[in-house]
């Protein structure tokens, strides 16, 4: 068994309108029926997810505020993975009314319509932050987290080699896990930016996309098209030489 685990994205991948469908947990539970471990790795913040989702003990590691956050259902422990962004970013913003600000433990969003305000708050302060976009949401984080960050903290865990992981995804913010990944997978959903950038792209959409490949990993262990992906990298290697 090559890939020994799936990295999945929440909201548009697992999830439509935050709720995960019953067909798509029974796929999740043939993945570790067939020995393999799944990590959420998403956007949302810790707070929010845990409304979403109260199914934590569902998942072998889960990944939350775009890598900023793991939990680890074993030993239900929170691993804070940065330190928090400076108050006076989000003095700055919230006196110049930037609306709606979604603060988490670590990062904060808001939508995408306010990315100047953002850029701007950033620049007057003299801050070195990341800014990620991802569809309708604008993220800033401390600078080098991202999913790829959190995801290698959450298989430290599990004692698993990120090229041995399939990851999926359908945002701009889910292109760093195709990168760090054995295989990236787009969502039939995704914008065309993201499926570009990924390995294999799903006919199903959402939760039925996610289906499709975990019965494709189980079936075949995608070594139908493991020198495919080896080619394409190595050609993107090439290009970028």
């Amino acid at each position: 068994m090559h890939f020994l685990a799936l990295a999945s994205d929440y909201d548009g991948t697992l999830a439509d309108d935050g709720n995960i469908a019953d067909a798509t947990w029974d796929a999740l539970r043939r993945l570790q029926t067939s020995g393999r471990k799944l990590i959420l790795v998403t956007g949302r913040s810790f707070a929010d997810l845990a409304r979403a989702l109260p199914q934590f003990d569902a998942f072998d590691g889960i990944v939350a505020e775009n890598g900023a956050i793991l939990y680890c259902p074993a030993g239900h422990r929170t691993v804070p993975l940065s330190s928090g962004l400076p108050n006076s970013l989000v003095e700055r913003l919230q006196l110049r009314k930037v609306e709606p600000l979604w603060i988490g433990d670590i990062i904060l969003a808001t939508r995408i319509e306010n990315t100047q305000e953002i850029l701007e708050a950033v620049r007057q302060l003299d801050l070195e932050l990341g800014i990620v976009t991802n569809n309708h949401t604008i993220m800033v984080l401390p600078a080098g987290v991202n999913k790829a960050t959190g995801l290698v903290a959450a298989l430290d865990e599990l004692g698993i080699p990120a090229q041995r992981v399939v990851s999926i995804g359908d945002g701009e913010n889910d292109r760093a896990l195709f990168e760090s990944t054995g295989c990236g997978v787009a969502v039939a959903n995704a914008p065309a930016i993201v499926k570009k950038t990924a390995d294999l792209v799903t006919e199903g959409a959402s939760g039925a996309g996610v289906s499709e490949l975990i019965d494709r990993v189980i079936a075949t262990d995608l070594a139908e098209v493991k020198s495919c992906i080896e080619g394409r990298r190595a050609d993107i290697a090439r290009m970028a030489a």
